[in-house]
């Protein structure tokens, strides 16, 4: 292993030149399953509401047309806003229609299934970009799940 961004020299510790709603977001591995449990509480964490349900639920939707799918070449896989969301089963691939979820620059993954009432955080830290760590886990965190 070799450390790509040392704490105390990170580039991260200044304020940004240029903002960016999708890039330079830094947190900690707790306040992301934090944020995940917001949306999978349709905005609401621990009895404070930060978001309206409406809200996360426009977010979690597909958003287009037919015509544009599959997004990012994954069969079965549409875009809300700010989430890809699983609009149909895939024999490629693990999911559930209707989760959605979102995979970061250093090969990070989270997904919420409502119908399973799960949160994943997956992260690893690895650069380029790799999907390895969700297509590893994705389907054993469905295998194990017992049917309601």
């Amino acid at each position: 292993l070799k450390v790509g961004d040392a704490p105390a020299t990170s580039r991260f510790r200044h304020p940004p030149k240029l903002l960016s709603g999708g890039g330079g977001l830094v947190s900690t591995a707790r306040d992301y399953l934090r944020f995940c449990q917001m949306l999978a509480g349709y905005g609401e964490l621990q009895g404070a509401r930060l978001l309206r349900r409406a809200t996360v639920e426009l977010m979690s939707s597909n958003q287009l047309a037919g015509e544009l799918l599959p997004v990012f070449g994954r069969e079965g896989v549409g875009f809300g806003l700010g989430f890809s969301v699983r609009v149909a089963s895939s024999s490629s691939s693990a999911g559930r229609v209707g989760e959605y979820g979102w995979g970061g620059a250093a090969s990070t993954h989270f997904w919420v299934s409502p119908r399973d009432d799960l949160v994943v955080v997956a992260l690893s830290q690895l650069r380029p970009y790799s999907n390895q760590l969700e297509v590893a886990v994705k389907p054993l965190v469905y295998e194990a799940l017992v049917e309601r």
